[in-house]
């Protein structure tokens, strides 16, 4: 089974700005980005789609017309909880720096760790293992997701997530066919 995940085109915020689960629009560049992005994919055949909810996936999950997308909530981006649409310079520097030290474990408050965001992008690849064995799926979802899933694929520790650069409307394929699953492509 192949899981092609796609990550969502630019968006419409300041780059500064924390993010997470808040559900922020497409940029105004989101067609040419689609249309680029759909140029990748022509090679590909998906006997399903799936994505997070928030509508910067969604939109694009519409948008590369492969079906109607079946949507899964562990599909989120990470839950950053009160920091949600503070810019990074707003959230006070310690706090941030306590859990920039172990944000595999540690949480911001009232979010959610790395660990519990990687615990349900495993359990979703697991599910998709089950349901689809032998096919080829496109999941679109966040940056934050395919990095959790790239460094339980490559058995690598959490804190070292953000040495992969994930740029919008990339994708990035995974083989789990076989007992060691491969990365097909990343970023591409």
């Amino acid at each position: 089974m192949k899981i092609t995940f796609i990550r969502h085109t630019s968006l419409n915020i300041a780059p500064d700005v924390c993010y997470g689960q808040s559900d922020v629009d497409v940029s105004a560049n989101f067609n040419k980005e689609s249309k680029q992005l759909k140029k990748k994919l022509q090679k590909y055949e998906f006997t399903g789609l799936y994505s997070s909810p928030l509508q910067r996936c969604l939109k694009l999950a519409f948008d590369i017309n492969r079906g109607n997308p079946i949507v899964d909530n562990r599909l989120k981006e990470l839950n950053f909880g009160d920091w949600e649409m503070l810019t990074w310079d707003e959230i006070p520097r310690d706090i941030f720096d306590h859990w920039a030290t172990d944000y595999a474990n540690l949480a911001p408050p009232e979010g959610e760790t790395f660990s519990e965001l990687q615990s349900r992008g495993i359990a979703f690849v697991n599910d998709m293992k089950k349901k689809h064995q032998g096919e080829h799926i496109a999941v679109v979802s966040h940056g934050g997701m395919i990095r959790a899933i790239l460094a339980h694929t490559l058995n690598i520790p959490l804190k070292s997530l953000f040495r992969f650069t994930v740029d919008h409307a990339s994708i990035t394929t995974f083989d789990f066919s076989h007992e060691i699953p491969k990365i097909k492509y990343v970023n591409l």
